[in-house]
Parts: C-alpha cells; sequence; structure tokens
C-alpha cells in the first residue's frame, strides 16, 4: 500500500497559485499521484481515498483510465453534483466549503488567528465529534496546519474545487465522458452525504459501473 499527502497537505509541496487555482486543481494533484505511482513501480493500481483524496481520485480515473483499475470512495459525492444542489441545510454543514473559497487573504487570515480552534471546531462538529481521533493523530492534524503555507494551501484546494474542478467536471459531462473502472461508494449514514444527497445516483451520473452503500458512522 501507497499513501500520500495529498500537494497542499501534510508533508507535501505547497506550491505557488495563480488567478484560475490551476496548480491546485484536482486534474494538478491526480498527475501528482499517477508521477508517485510510476515512480514506484506500478503502472495499473486500486485507487481508496477518503474527503478531499476522494476528488482527486475521481480526477484520476477521468484522466488516467489506464491507470486506475478499480476504485473506491469514502463519503463524499462529485464536486458538481454537490456545488448544483447546494441548499441551506448543506450549506450550513459544509460552510467550511463557502469560507474558505473566499478570496485571498480573508479565509487565511481568519484561521492563521487561531489554526488550533479552526482543526478542532469543524472536525469536531460532525457525527461523534474529536472521539474518532486519538490524540496524537488530532494533533498531527493542527501541526500539518501549523506548518508554513498550509493554510494557504488549503484555501487554493477548495477554491480550485468551486471553479477550475467545475469546469472540467463540466467538460465531462458534455462529452458524455465516464469513469470507466469499477466504482465503490461507501458514506456515512449519520454524515452530510446521506441526509443531502443521492449518493449512487450521482455517482452512476459519471460512472458506468457503481455500487455502494451506507455505514453506520459520520464522516470520519
Amino acid at each position: 500500500m501507497i499513501a500520500t499527502d495529498l500537494r497542499g497537505y501534510g508533508a507535501s509541496g505547497k506550491p505557488k497559485s495563480d488567478a484560475r487555482h490551476t496548480p491546485y486543481s484536482k486534474r494538478a494533484m491526480a498527475t501528482d499521484q499517477v508521477a508517485v505511482m510510476r515512480h514506484s513501480g506500478f503502472e495499473r493500481f486500486l485507487v481508496c481515498a477518503h474527503d478531499r483524496g476522494a476528488r482527486v481520485a475521481h480526477r484520476m480515473a477521468m484522466d488516467f483510465p489506464d491507470a486506475v483499475d478499480r476504485l473506491m470512495l469514502l463519503d463524499i459525492a462529485p464536486t458538481l453534483a454537490m456545488y448544483e444542489a447546494t441548499d441551506r441545510e448543506f450549506a450550513t454543514a459544509y460552510f467550511h466549503w463557502f469560507f474558505l473559497i473566499q478570496p485571498l487573504p480573508l479565509p487565511e487570515l481568519l484561521i492563521g488567528g487561531n489554526p488550533n480552534a479552526y482543526i478542532d471546531r469543524v472536525m469536531g462538529n460532525r457525527h461523534a465529534g474529536l472521539a474518532p481521533f486519538a490524540p496524537h493523530a488530532l494533533q498531527a492534524y493542527r501541526d500539518a496546519l501549523a506548518s508554513p503555507g498550509a493554510i494557504f494551501a488549503m484555501c487554493e484546494d477548495y477554491r480550485a474545487s468551486a471553479s477550475i474542478d467545475l469546469e472540467h467536471d463540466r467538460a465531462d459531462l458534455e462529452r458524455g465522458r465516464k469513469i470507466a473502472c469499477p466504482v465503490r461508494v461507501l458514506w456515512g449514514r449519520e454524515g452530510v452525504i446521506e441526509r443531502c444527497f443521492d449518493a449512487l445516483s450521482e455517482w452512476r451520473r459519471v460512472a458506468r459501473d457503481v455500487s455502494g452503500r451506507a455505514l453506520p458512522c459520520g464522516h470520519y
């Protein structure tokens, strides 16, 4: 098994961006991931990914169909579907999606004032609170966000998701392109995906072979 930090997160690089947020597009991140696998000697492989990583995995399967053999996506619906179906319930539960996409430097300044509070409040505001996290795991999140450039990179990831990533997703739909490999989707019965979206239906709009179900858990 090979596990990586996405571009902009953890120990991975946090490059400068541009007006279109291209360096933080899921297309750029997917290219990173495939390059890592090829460097490690794997031309074709299985992918399991959660949350932000699952959005990158979606793009990996679209852009590199010869590389991704099977795909497991945890607790997401397609990004375009989630933005297009936004209502008050979803916007309230996922307020950070709309906060983090605000122009530089507003979210960076506000999060930078107390990064630990941001981590604890956002992650602890879901089903089961902070109980799923061992103390050392929670500290790892805090340490990662405190590293130079991390807050900016996180915001750029979300800004890309609300702009250039949607352009790529719409282009796929318009051309009738779908994920070719088998896709397994799992999500938390106590979470936002269960409450706000028909996950299987949405994934079947963008993939040819989809199965999955809700599990008795939340997002984590």
